[in-house]
């Protein structure tokens, strides 16, 4: 898989496969771990379908619509993604708990040894499709599809252990705690992969709202435009920079002396073509707009990180 588009249509078949197949499997086992696990892969179907979409339109340049680029819709995306398995594992949670407070529920438990050892081997496969496609695309949309690949995978697995104890249970007659396996399963599953939607959805929240990058990302750009700026007489150096899905936005207010030889239009652009090709080493793709100034106002002193030189 060696483009953006194949990969991610490639997780949407598999996600659409697991899931009916999680269907299926329910109705014949009564199992509602199971059909935990096809509802997240239902859920992660439909959600692909808009993922496709969105990593065409943000290859796109910007537009009169979209002055900015549609760099957001892929934060959108996976703050989606995140909230809908997160409703799911809640809701899931709760039913369990139901169940183990009413006596829990008799499952197939071979049927359900062989779904999840299907399911553990399929989610091992896209995962792996998945992480060898990112030696070719960097993409925030493939990495989220290759995490939610990665915990499908543990929950199969998990599952799969469940039901192989379920079987032992069976052979040396504990039949009284075999109703409350399930349940116990779903909540264990829920409460142990919680945190994977949260994080996603909270990292995306904060892209769309402005949040700068996390600093293993911000600091070595700031250093950059240090770097650029090294043999300028500069009064001070203003950086700010969001990170919206994959594209990095970074502004640079450069406040001037007023009698300053960097004064010409000419001089400036080499400058600020400097200041695009050693941030561009740091991250890419990354818009980079540099403004010169000799007024500290317009530097926007309220806000952005003034950054000094060594």
């Amino acid at each position: 898989m060696k483009t953006e588009s194949s990969t991610l249509a490639f997780s949407a078949f598999m996600a659409l496969f697991i899931g009916c197949a999680g269907i299926v499997a329910t109705l014949a086992s009564n199992s509602q771990a199971i059909l935990l696990d096809g509802l997240f892969n239902l859920i992660y179907f439909s959600v692909a379908l808009v993922t496709i979409k969105v990593s065409k339109l943000a290859s796109r340049p910007d537009s009169d619509a979209y002055p900015f680029g549609y760099s957001y819709f892929e934060s959108l995306v996976n703050l989606c993604k995140g909230l809908l398995i997160l409703g799911v594992s809640i809701f899931a949670l709760v039913d369990a708990i139901a169940a183990l407070l009413t006596g829990g529920r008799e499952i197939s438990a071979g049927l359900a040894v062989l779904y999840a050892l299907f399911a553990t081997a399929a989610c091992s496969l896209t995962a792996w499709v998945m992480h060898r496609s990112q030696r070719h695309v960097h993409s925030p949309l493939i990495a989220a599809d290759k995490l939610n690949w990665v915990v499908n995978s543990v929950i199969s697995a998990a599952v799969l252990a469940a039901f192989c104890l379920v079987l032992l249970f069976e052979r040396i007659g504990w039949q009284a705690i075999l109703p409350y396996v399930d349940s116990v399963l779903v909540i264990a599953v829920v409460i142990l992969c919680l945190g994977v939607p949260v994080r996603m959805a909270s990292q995306a929240l904060r892209e769309l709202l402005n949040k700068t990058p996390e600093e293993s990302l911000a600091e070595p750009v700031r250093q950059a435009v240090v770097r650029a700026l090294a043999d300028v007489d500069t009064h001070e150096v203003r950086v700010r920079m969001v990170r919206p899905g994959r594209l990095l936005y970074v502004m640079v207010h450069v406040v001037l002396p007023g009698a300053s030889s960097e004064a010409s239009l000419t001089h400036q652009d080499r400058l600020r073509q400097r200041i695009d090709e050693v941030v561009r080493r740091e991250y890419s793709p990354v818009v980079c707009d540099v403004v010169f100034t000799a007024d500290t106002r317009w530097a926007a002193p309220s806000c952005g990180l003034l950054v000094k030189k060594a």
